[in-house]
């Protein structure tokens, strides 16, 4: 009768396991929770030559949790003449296992005077957006230091 009752039991559960999957029910953890990632004592940073700048180079768009939607990023306030194509990560690159995935983000510096900038890269999932700095050094040395 207890064994009966266990198989009753694993029946009823594995239907209604089966009845979830069939109408597309995630869980409530499953909601898109998902950080653009910041080292505050260590930001990404290029250095580019002041007369050549750096035609095409990109930055990181590190993204830590658990995303259903495409999320676009691009940096701003660049230097002058700048500009960024922008980057993507998208639901699929996720991986599972470590819950993150760093996508790139497309830049072209133009030359520009010896100096630090303070860009931002920013993320945005079309609901959310985040923001980190990054650092942009024009020197005539970048291999010095």
């Amino acid at each position: 009768m207890k064994s009966a009752r266990r198989a009753a039991g694993l029946v009823s559960g594995l239907v209604a396991a089966s009845a979830l999957a069939l109408v597309g029910a995630t869980p409530a953890s499953a909601a898109a929770t998902w950080v653009l990632v910041d080292h505050p004592d260590f930001p990404q940073r290029i250095c580019v030559h002041p007369e050549r700048g750096w035609p095409s180079t990109y930055f990181h768009l590190p993204i830590s949790g658990y995303w259903d939607t495409t999320i676009y990023g691009e940096v701003r306030n660049l230097p002058p003449g700048s500009y960024s194509d922008g980057g993507a990560v998208h639901p699929g690159d996720w991986d599972e296992d470590r819950q993150e995935f760093v996508g790139l983000v497309h830049v072209s510096i133009a030359p520009t005077p010896v100096g630090e900038y303070i860009a931002e890269l920013w993320a945005s999932d079309g609901t959310d957006t985040q923001t980190v700095p990054v650092v942009i050094s024009v020197k005539e040395d970048c291999l010095g230091d």
